[in-house]
């Protein structure tokens, strides 16, 4: 894939780009994410990446599934890093694909310093994070001015799998407009307890946005006290984000992509 006029940089054997391939609708992918799947010799994609995208890769290339997802067998955050360490080791222009933006809940950080303290060169490549693309398509501005001036992205899933315990939820209830919620559905009615104890409304405007972007998203508007019953009985699926802020309540008029699948 060629595009005129501009000066890509080159995948340069033995170093390793570290790519964001965005939330889901293969458009939102950036020009350096589809130059780098042109000519990478080895691809290493997680699961949430559709499958357009990965017919972008070079077709000779080694394609390596590595995806992460909850309560399923997947290879190990160790394995992922020495893999991406050999192929580089052993001279290949190595691509690692990445839901989302790597660095953005996405242990894109913890494979940069796995190739930095291996010292093999690499390059970060930022993608549209869900916490952006998604709400996008669910028509809620990420902030407005007449809202908020803050939004906060935050994992409501710990590495053991439980309401995360080294935050503090009273500050984030009190000091972020908007709440951005990734990997929360599980724990969904826990997360609300704790922000209404801390003094959100038991009424605010709640967003729960599944499979963001693509042409299966759902979105389900409710309250912060009635959102883990309504997930529940709407049977909303993984991946999920929750957005919780009176911008949600802007999906009323700017709800284009709903407007564009009916």
């Amino acid at each position: 894939m060629e595009f005129a006029g501009m000066d890509l940089p080159d995948i340069a054997p033995g170093t390793v780009w570290l790519v964001g391939a965005g939330p889901g609708d293969p458009g939102l992918i950036t020009i350096y994410a589809a130059h780098g799947l042109a000519h990478a010799e080895v691809v290493v994609y997680d699961a949430l990446v559709d499958r357009q995208i990965l017919d972008l890769a070079n077709p000779g290339a080694e394609m390596i599934f590595a995806g992460k997802r909850g309560g399923r067998p997947s290879a190990s955050q160790l394995d992922i890093s020495q893999r991406l360490v050999e192929r580089a080791r052993a001279g290949r222009r190595v691509l690692r694909l990445k839901g989302g933006d790597p660095c953005v809940f996405g242990r894109g950080g913890e494979e940069a310093l796995a190739l930095a303290r291996a010292g093999i060169p690499f390059r970060l490549v930022p993608g549209i994070t869900a916490g952006i693309g998604g709400l996008a398509y669910a028509g809620i501005p990420a902030t407005h001015r007449d809202t908020n001036a803050a939004i906060t992205f935050v994992t409501g899933h710990s590495a053991a799998g439980d309401v995360p315990d080294n935050l503090d939820w009273a500050a984030l209830a009190k000091g972020s407009p908007t709440l951005v919620l990734y990997m929360a559905l599980p724990h969904l009615e826990r997360i609300a307890a704790l922000l209404m104890a801390a003094g959100r409304s038991p009424e605010e405007p709640v967003a729960i946005i599944s499979s963001a972007t693509t042409a299966n998203q759902r979105n389900l508007f409710t309250t912060l006290k009635e959102a883990a019953a309504a997930a529940k009985a709407a049977a909303m699926a993984p991946p999920v984000l929750v957005v919780i802020g009176q911008n949600v309540a802007f999906h009323e008029q700017l709800d284009w992509f709903k407007a564009l699948t009916n």
